[in-house]
């Protein structure tokens, strides 16, 4: 998008702060993401790749490109419109998983141990056990 079309489609927020409509769009994806993301951990089993994905996502010493692959994987999984919806029992959040999978096999190498630590932070699961030599 061109600058002049960013300045022509600004959202006056909440704060009264006028912000591009491109932006705006993100932080509510990056809004919903940690609340949706909280309220089914316990029933997917990739809820710590994704969040690590996503704060890989936001880190500034991710690669652009990395971080835009991420950021789509991330919208995938807030989307409200999906292949398969998500209430379907046992196949709802398969596509969900294929697409961060792909997403991961990627740009996987920018999602750093740090992500790890933050997503397991967030999602109160405890650290790996470090096995001594």
């Amino acid at each position: 998008m061109s600058d002049a079309a960013e300045i022509i489609n600004t959202i006056k927020g909440a704060d009264g702060r006028f912000t591009p409509q491109s932006i705006e769009r993100n932080e509510r994806t990056a809004q919903g993401l940690v609340p949706k993301l909280l309220k089914v951990a316990g029933k997917i089993p990739f809820a710590d790749d994704l969040a690590a994905a996503y704060f890989a996502a936001r880190d500034p010493e991710t690669p652009m490109k990395a971080k835009g692959v991420l950021f789509a994987a991330a919208a995938y999984f807030v989307m409200p419109v999906d292949l398969l919806p998500d209430f379907i029992a046992g196949l709802g959040f398969t596509d969900d998983a294929t697409v961060l999978a792909t997403a991961l096999g990627i740009v996987g190498m920018h999602v750093k141990d740090t992500h790890r630590g933050m997503a397991r932070r967030l999602l109160r699961m405890p650290e790996p056990v470090k096995q001594s030599d």
